[in-house]
């Protein structure tokens, strides 16, 4: 039986702090292997990285979710009952019914609720000295999912309701006063939609029959009970926060415009597939999400390493997406490579591996991708702008990370071809509200 290397450090918790996404590679370098033991917030830890690590991880047999989140990411990100938590056949039962909003005509409609919203921004940003873009990309997102929802939502609150759903994402690796808002932030944001999900249950109001409001009130367990209205909030809720941080990829992907420009026209003539590959490579090169964590379910052996009951895992999402036995020229931004690699359910895990149905892979990654690409058309066809010099850095150090800026642009002017896409209106009230 082999012995899997162990960090130096009695708590390497600071540590993780201090090197955020690169903490798993660091070691795994430092050790030369793809696993090593710690401990974290005292807590005894095996981190894997690399696609052979990512299969097992996804090894439903050998690993499971409950007991393994942190608390402070549950109080901030997730919330309490949710999916992220389930296992085995509740976990499917549960799986199945978010999947099932996952249409592709459903995700088209969003992508056109997110550029009637962009529309409606360009008027305005035409208007302001400069834009900056991060916090703007979070209020159309925020818009166009609670309208794809069915969720009600009110002119008046959607700046209140965009900053509590963009403080659970910024609090969720934090520590601190920006941890303390994201809890509170939750708190609200939970409270705030299971009213909305009773006023459904009420007959109060009536969302469309394939509207993830009217689904996930209605849903029903294993045991044929409507899910606990706290409970189906945060399922609610879980699709409506991964769209906002949505707005990540979408600054991530015009940072990317900005520093590779030869990628512009490419864009803006090439079509579906290297609108496909940009957004791929964006997803795989900018840090998101850094790892994801499960427990050992059984005792088993892996290339002859002893993995105990009950041991807590991270798997190093955004080492893996840097793999040099992965990816060619891993460091480098080039979406061409998507023309012959062969992407795996276990070598492109920005959001997560495995199977969208059977593992925690995130359920909303084709969302992700359609909206991303939505914005790749607004940004290279909608509209032009200038990026003035300001601090585009990104720390790793930061969870999750984004340019320092948020990504400034001014002078923005819809270009004079465009025409706005029938729904958009310059009445941001009529467009807002439900």
């Amino acid at each position: 039986m082999k012995t899997i290397p162990q960090d130096r450090l009695p708590d390497s918790t600071l540590a993780l702090l201090l090197d955020g996404y690169s903490f798993i590679t660091k070691r795994c370098q430092r050790y030369e292997t793809d696993l090593f033991q710690t401990r974290l917030l005292l807590q005894k830890t095996i981190c894997m990285q690399g696609a052979a690590a990512a299969r097992l991880f996804y090894d439903t047999e050998r690993f499971e979710r409950k007991g393994a989140m942190p608390n402070r990411i549950k109080q901030t990100l997730f919330g309490y009952g949710g999916v992220q938590g389930l296992d085995d056949a509740a976990h499917q039962h549960r799986k199945t019914m978010l999947m099932s909003l996952m249409t592709a005509a459903r995700i088209d409609e969003l992508v056109e609720l997110m550029k009637q919203q962009w529309h409606v921004a360009i008027e305005r940003w035409q208007r302001q000295a400069q834009v900056t873009l991060f916090p703007e990309l979070r209020q159309i997102l925020c818009c166009a999912v609670c309208m794809w929802s069915g969720v009600p939502l009110q002119a008046a609150e959607v700046q209140q309701r965009t900053k509590e759903i963009g403080a659970r994402i910024d609090g969720a690796g934090a520590v601190g006063p920006k941890q303390w808002r994201g809890h509170w932030a939750r708190i609200r944001t939970e409270a705030w939609i299971e009213e909305i999900i009773e006023r459904v249950r009420r007959r109060e109001f009536a969302p469309p029959p394939d509207s993830a409001l009217h689904v996930i009130s209605w849903h029903r367990d294993l045991d044929g009970n409507l899910l606990d209205a706290r409970v189906a909030a945060v399922e609610l809720l879980n699709i409506l926060r991964p769209t906002v941080a949505v707005a990540r990829f979408i600054t991530f992907a015009a940072l990317a415009l900005h520093e590779h420009p030869t990628c512009r026209p490419q864009l803006q003539s090439s079509g579906e597939t290297y609108a496909e590959w940009f957004a791929q490579e964006v997803r795989r090169f900018y840090p998101f999400f850094p790892f994801v964590v499960a427990c050992v379910s059984q005792d088993f052996e892996w290339k002859g390493y002893h993995f105990p009951l009950g041991t807590r895992v991270l798997l190093d999402l955004y080492g893996t997406n840097h793999d040099a036995r992965l990816w060619e020229q891993p460091n480098a931004f080039w979406p061409e490579r998507f023309r012959t690699h062969d992407v795996t359910p276990f070598d492109l895990i920005p959001q997560g591996g495995g199977d969208y149905y059977v593992n925690h892979r995130c359920a909303g990654e084709w969302i992700t991708l359609a909206l991303m690409k939505g914005a790749l058309q607004m940004l290279t066809s909608a509209m032009q702008y200038y990026v003035p010099p300001q601090n585009l850095q990104i720390s790793l150090a930061q969870f999750p990370a984004l340019p320092q800026s948020g990504f400034v642009i001014r002078e923005v002017r819809r270009m004079r071809s465009v025409v706005p896409t029938e729904g958009a209106a310059s009445d941001e009230r009529r467009i807002y509200a439900h």
